[in-house]
């Protein structure tokens, strides 16, 4: 017996992979998700394998990895040595923009606790608002790799 996979369309496969048709577009342009096939009526159609492939994706973006990092996770092979480690040297490397960015978090968060100890409502004008116009004035920006010109990984 000859059993057809499933097809689906693009709001099916969307629904089915929790990815949103927008961005099933945009993972084909992006060659992370091969074109869907058409048919006459230009509808794209989706197999098991696409949707696997598309939660596959929501999963990694879902752990904030860049598009490269997704690419690449996609292009391994489960059986092949050599790509189990690339994988791993492709979450390390994550891993590090991660702890990269939880440093950069607790600075910011350490900033915004001394702005708002500044101030407790009860004086004549708000100390907040008075210091943040300052560094305005002074053209101070918290410490980010964008304030450093350093592009982020995402």
């Amino acid at each position: 017996m000859n059993v057809t996979p499933a097809i689906h369309r693009i709001g099916d496969a969307a629904r089915l992979s929790g990815v949103s048709t927008a961005n099933i577009r945009y993972y084909e342009k992006e060659g992370l998700l091969p074109p869907g096939l058409r048919m006459e009526n230009s509808y794209r159609l989706y197999g098991p394998d696409d949707v696997h492939r598309l939660r596959f994706i929501r999963l990694c973006r879902a752990m904030d990895m860049s598009l490269q990092e997704v690419r690449t996770l996609l292009s391994l092979k489960l059986t092949r040595k050599a790509d189990c480690v690339a994988a791993r040297d492709t979450l390390d490397e994550h891993l590090s923009h991660v702890r990269t960015r939880l440093a950069e978090l607790q600075a910011l968060e350490s900033d915004l606790m001394a702005l708002r100890s500044r101030c407790d409502g009860s004086d004549r004008h708000c100390h907040i608002i008075e210091a943040l116009h300052a560094r305005a004035d002074a053209g101070a920006l918290p410490a980010t790799p964008a304030a450093a010109g350093v592009k982020r990984h995402v």
